[in-house]
């Protein structure tokens, strides 16, 4: 899979990100294991970059890009992105799109870090509680 990022968000993430780290393109809308918000009813428009020190196994698909950039994805976020992903950066915000339209019209950025105990409890009601939160 191959994202194409452009000159300002390439600009953005300079300031951001280290060479020597990975981002992790990942789900943000309560499936993902780095994901801070609870289970939404829209379940594949929300992502996030994750930025570690160390990879990922979860997050091992590779995403060829055009800034030299160590990005990878995990297994489930490939059936949300289409042919043409690209990465922006306007309006102070980070976009994520496809040949389809804009998929996120604000990506966050965030280190990886654990979950506080209380995050912790709240995914596992999240996910206890399944398709009866919509």
């Amino acid at each position: 899979m191959e994202i194409s990022i452009k000159p300002e968000a390439k600009t953005y993430l300079a300031g951001k990100v280290l060479p020597s780290e990975h981002l992790f393109l990942a789900l943000d809308d309560g499936s993902s294991k780095y994901s801070k918000l609870g289970g939404t009813c829209a379940i594949g428009n929300k992502f996030q970059l994750v930025i570690s020190e160390v990879a990922d196994d979860d997050y091992a698909d590779v995403l060829a890009n055009d800034a030299d950039l160590t990005i990878t994805t995990g297994s489930l976020e490939p059936m949300y992105l289409g042919h043409g992903l690209t990465l922006d950066y306007r309006n102070g915000a980070l976009n994520l799109r496809d040949d389809s339209g804009v998929l996120d019209g604000a990506v966050t950025l965030d280190r990886a870090q654990s979950l506080s105990d209380e995050e912790q409890a709240r995914r596992e009601e999240m996910k206890a509680l399944g398709g009866k939160i919509c």
